[in-house]
């Protein structure tokens, strides 16, 4: 009986292990950064069709991915705290979140109702509930992050479970990058 509930709590503890793991989402690092076409629903191009990587350029970004019917408060905790903290510690880095989606007209009504909470971060709407067909999103991912400079990806982590305390890593990538622009 004891190595029956053993090999139960070893399975059950192995599972519960890989769905919190990361998943593999968005390009890989090194290399280029391919076209966004988004509709930027309330950031410096509000209510414009634009590309946002043509945009940058070469400037420190981070791109975020919020899969179709996955916003929720652990998410938004976590695009907040980067919010703030690009805002406080990260001069010249933008993040751009982006909201692939089947339905625009819901998501181009919805973003500007909680734009309020991001002052670092342009709330857009991609078409289509995979995202951009170049950026490799995993359908598995409830978030993307794709941190960004000088047009290649430096880093990128996808999440099935996130929130606030997992903003340190993208914040520790981005002061990487926004310390080597400097040294440019």
């Amino acid at each position: 009986m004891t190595r029956v509930l053993l090999a139960a709590a070893v399975v059950l503890g192995a599972s519960l292990w890989a769905t919190a793991q990361d998943v593999d989402s968005g390009p890989k690092k090194g290399d280029k950064v391919p076209a966004l076409s988004v509709y930027d629903a309330t950031g410096e191009n509000k209510e414009k069709t634009v590309d946002y990587v043509g945009l940058r350029k070469d400037k420190p970004t981070v791109y975020l991915f919020v899969a179709e019917g996955k916003f929720d408060r652990p998410i938004f905790r976590f695009i907040k705290g980067l919010d703030e903290a690009v805002k406080k510690e990260l001069e010249d880095v933008y993040c751009v979140a982006v909201w692939p989606t089947d339905d625009e007209d819901k998501q181009k009504t919805y973003l500007p109702k909680i734009s309020q909470y991001f002052e670092t971060t342009a709330l857009t709407v991609s078409k289509g509930k995979d995202g951009p067909k170049d950026w490799g999103i995993n359908s598995d991912a409830h978030l993307t992050v794709v941190v960004a400079h000088k047009g290649k990806v430096t880093a990128r982590f996808g999440y099935n479970s996130v929130n606030d305390t997992d903003v340190p890593p993208v914040v520790k990538e981005l002061k990487k990058v926004a310390k080597e622009k400097k040294k440019e």
